[in-house]
């Protein structure tokens, strides 16, 4: 259980350090771009939607690790574990979607947990960052 615990401490600081990265260059950098802000209000989506493919890609690994290599539980039928599987199970537990078809099992049920909430949080932060370069571009019109 110290394991899974550990890899849920990391997994949420490296998340939260990739999420906040890609935000911040996206706030130095758009500014600087000379183009409409319909154009860079794309950009902020697109963004925010690879923090999110990167954050997942992370979850996917671990869980990988954690099965294949370290024994620390199982996640879905035995003969159908991939890579595939661990990154589909992900994304589903990140955006809390959960259509149930994937069920993890022993320990990596708390960091299926972990990863839904930490899914949750940063898409709200990224809706919220949306919104603000929202007003901040709608206000600044087509320049």
């Amino acid at each position: 259980m110290a394991l899974i615990g550990a890899f849920c401490v990391i997994l949420l600081v490296l998340t939260t350090v990739i999420h906040y990265e890609m935000l911040r260059a996206l706030t130095v950098g758009l500014p600087l771009l000379h183009m409409p802000a319909r154009t860079k209000l794309i950009i902020v989506i697109v963004g925010a939607f690879f923090a999110h493919i990167a954050e997942m890609f992370l979850y996917s690994v671990a869980f990988y690790v954690l099965v294949q290599y370290l024994h620390a539980g199982t996640l879905g039928e035995a003969g159908r574990f991939s890579m595939t599987l661990c990154s589909y199970f992900s994304a589903e537990t990140f955006t809390s979607l959960g259509y149930g078809d994937v069920v993890p099992g022993g320990s990596l049920r708390l960091l299926a947990g972990t990863e839904a909430l930490n899914g949750l949080l940063l898409i709200g932060w990224s809706a919220s960052y949306t919104y603000i370069a929202m007003e901040r571009f709608w206000s600044d019109g087509d320049k």
